[in-house]
């Protein structure tokens, strides 16, 4: 692996001192709605100069830690499951190299592939979900593989009870009955996250975060945009509550549509989102 020219910030160290390597994932072939996912790795490298290293938040600071930029993936638009097999085999060599792998995608589906790499080290993987949307489908429009499958998908990895979701505000009703007893979900709201964080406190854990999980008037740079959801201060709440992880072992923040949001606001979004969620979980 060869660093890039343009990397997001902090992320500036060579593969072999980083703890953990940041990649694109730059696919949205099944978009239902609006296309443009596959703009927003670009997008947030470049954006993130305009924001610090440093996290007053946190008090912490990306230049402090051994961090690395791989780039983009070249994936092939039109063919999912070749894409899904190339970013499970960079998956794979991160993890191989004992360090914890960040995606930025990319659609939803993208996740689908860091998890199927991680659990083969890490069979009790733990997923931790923030959406607006509970993707949990078993198909759509007689496909199985969808940015709207994904969780579903990623659920038949795990063992049963394994995926915990929150925020959640959309979806079919069979999605949230077949979630009753297959998954821990919370609509609305992330109430039972501390719970949650204390009861995997010291298991291996995988975070998405599905950026649409904010609320329109905070992020409309998404391609389904779904009132009702959290604002910024409330992803820094999360984000804190899931710092007292310690076996965070991979994490990807999905869904910006960087061209819905001419302002730039939604980016700047994202690239605060991710900042805070290395800062608090790379330990």
């Amino acid at each position: 692996m060869k660093p890039q020219s343009t990397t997001f910030i902090g992320f500036t160290d060579d593969f072999e001192s980083s703890k953990a390597v940041l990649f694109g994932a730059p696919f949205d072939g099944t978009t239902s709605f609006k296309p443009g996912t596959r703009f927003a790795p670009a997008a947030m490298r470049e954006d993130s100069w305009a924001i610090e290293s440093y996290s007053p938040y946190l008090d912490k600071d990306l230049d402090d830690m051994p961090l690395f930029d791989y780039g983009n993936l070249e994936l092939p638009y039109g063919d999912k499951m070749q894409v899904l097999q190339m970013i499970e085999k960079t998956v794979d060599e991160i993890v191989d190299a004992n360090k914890i792998p960040i995606m930025i995608g990319g659609e939803h589906l993208v996740s689908y592939a860091p998890v199927k790499s991680l659990v083969k080290k890490y069979p009790d993987l733990h997923v931790i979900h923030f959406d607006a949307h509970t993707d949990l489908r078993q198909e759509l429009l007689d496909e199985a593989f969808s940015h709207a499958t994904v969780i579903r998908r990623i659920s038949e990895l795990l063992p049963k009870g394994n995926v915990n979701q929150f925020c959640i505000r959309s979806g079919l009703k069979e999605e949230f009955e077949w979630a009753k007893t297959n998954v821990h979900l919370e609509k609305f709201t992330y109430n039972t996250l501390a719970s949650c964080v204390k009861r995997l406190q010291d298991k291996p854990v995988y975070i998405t975060i599905d950026l649409d999980v904010f609320d329109p008037s905070v992020f409309p740079g998404t391609g389904t945009p779904e009132p009702g959801g959290i604002d910024f201060q409330d992803m820094l709440t999360i984000i804190k509550t899931l710092s007292s992880l310690n076996g965070v072992v991979g994490m990807d923040v999905v869904e910006l549509s960087p061209k819905y949001d001419a302002s730039g606001v939604s980016t700047a979004v994202a690239c605060k989102t991710l900042r805070e969620l290395v800062l608090a979980t790379v330990k």
